[in-house]
């Protein structure tokens, strides 16, 4: 007489047992590689709810990741967000302060309201974003020329420190060698871009600094369209094995699809590349960008 297979999922002996491993070797495995998914999971949650909805504390955050389905609490959340630095955004405007309470380093004046660009190297705009890897986070800090849309310096980095803002800062010098008192550096007031070693590297240059207001998005416009450009057309379509992996990956991204081959509609959908080698030439009198009128933040 013969009895049928218990219908339903294997359980973990059998599944062993037809892979022939033992299950202390099993759970091994499981012990130093499930949890590290796991919580790089709850951290990319976090990260997409927060941006998605800017306003929302992290006692909503925690709520929306619970009800996708994953096992969190509220206290997981904030921690998260303060080492992410997600801050949500209050309803009630009040005036920004001179220095950065988060960091203490000096926080200048937003230069580039009502600004009229007419050439490269008169503006250009950094910002940090986070890379999600199979196991881990990196981080990724960019420069671009904001005329013409072009990735000039760039450094993806395992951690926050204001060593990967410098370098991509280097890079972009390195690149582009813009004249000396032409060119305006912009970024949020994070403390990679407001520390001394940062600003000592834009004055020796005769750079002049600009940070945007608290709670205002718009005062970085051109940086965060493209780090959503990035994210939907490199990041979120690839799983990065390691940060040598991401890096070779973001890397290509940047020299041969989006400054060489992606056609930017800003640009009369031309390539950045392309767009900057037409440009008429112009001489130390035309470097530096046009003042207008003031904008608001909306």
């Amino acid at each position: 007489m013969t009895t049928s297979l218990p219908q339903g999922d294997p359980t973990i002996a059998r599944m062993c047992s037809l892979a022939g491993v033992s299950r202390a070797g099993y759970y091994r495995n499981w012990a130093a590689c499930e949890p590290l998914r796991e919580a790089t999971a709850v951290r990319d949650m976090v990260q997409r709810v927060a941006l998605a909805e800017k306003h929302y504390g992290y006692r909503r955050v925690a709520v929306e990741l619970r009800r996708a389905g994953l096992v969190v609490n509220h206290k997981r959340v904030l921690r998260l967000m303060r080492e992410d630095n997600l801050l949500c955004l209050r309803r009630r405007a009040f005036v920004p302060a001179t220095t950065d309470s988060n960091h203490g380093w000096r926080v200048v004046p937003n230069l580039t309201h009502g600004i009229v660009l007419t050439g490269i190297d008169q503006l250009w705009v950094a910002d940090i974003t986070y890379i999600r890897m199979l196991e881990e986070f990196a981080y990724l800090a960019v420069m671009l020329d904001a005329f013409s849309r072009r990735v000039i310096g760039w450094a993806l980095e395992a951690h926050l420190q204001a060593r990967m803002a410098i370098a991509a800062l280097t890079m972009a010098l390195a690149a582009r060698r813009p004249a000396p008192g032409s060119l305006i550096h912009h970024s949020d007031r994070g403390v990679q871009y407001a520390c001394a070693d940062y600003a000592t590297i834009l004055e020796a240059h005769d750079i002049r600094p600009s940070m945007s207001r608290i709670g205002c998005p718009y005062d970085n416009a051109k940086a965060e369209s493209f780090m959503k450009t990035l994210k939907q057309e490199e990041v979120d379509g690839t799983s990065y094995r390691d940060i040598d992996h991401a890096r070779s990956a973001i890397g290509a991204f940047f020299e041969d699809v989006y400054n060489r081959r992606r056609l930017h509609s800003a640009l009369a959908y031309r390539p950045p590349a392309e767009f900057e080698a037409n440009l008429p030439p112009t001489g130390p009198s035309a470097r530096r960008a046009l003042s207008a009128i003031p904008a608001t933040c909306p």
